[in-house]
């Protein structure tokens, strides 16, 4: 099965461990509405490489701004660690659809970094 083409990516890279961040659980949202609500796109899981493809399918993407949530909680609980941050959420806007958007997340127990990536 050839993974579904997407504009949006993410990549989660367990620093503790040096590895890849399989199975963390995340949502991505988008802002909508003159209420200005999160309504939820798409819910999916990190595979072996820390990676989720096709996060958000061609033809979905629009300007806007965009909400991804991982569970990070979820993540270090099933390896056993205690950690500080529950969940991390990266708020960004999108004002090309056209575009690449690759948001990275390097994580560990007790601290995070993301940023715009390539």
């Amino acid at each position: 099965m050839e993974p579904v083409s997407s504009l949006l990516t993410t990549h989660v890279l367990d620093t503790a461990s040096g590895l890849p961040a399989q199975g963390l659980c995340l949502h991505l949202s988008r802002l909508e509405g003159h209420g200005q609500q999160w309504t939820e796109l798409r819910t999916s899981y990190t595979d072996l490489d820390g990676r989720c493809p096709g996060l958000l399918p061609p033809g979905q993407m629009k300007a806007g701004t965009y909400k991804l949530f991982f569970d990070t909680e979820g993540y270090w609980k099933k390896k056993g660690q205690e950690s500080f941050y529950p969940y991390v959420e990266v708020v960004f806007t999108i004002t090309n659809e056209t575009h690449k958007f690759h948001v990275p997340l390097l994580l560990s127990p007790w601290s995070y970094t993301t940023y715009r990536g390539s």
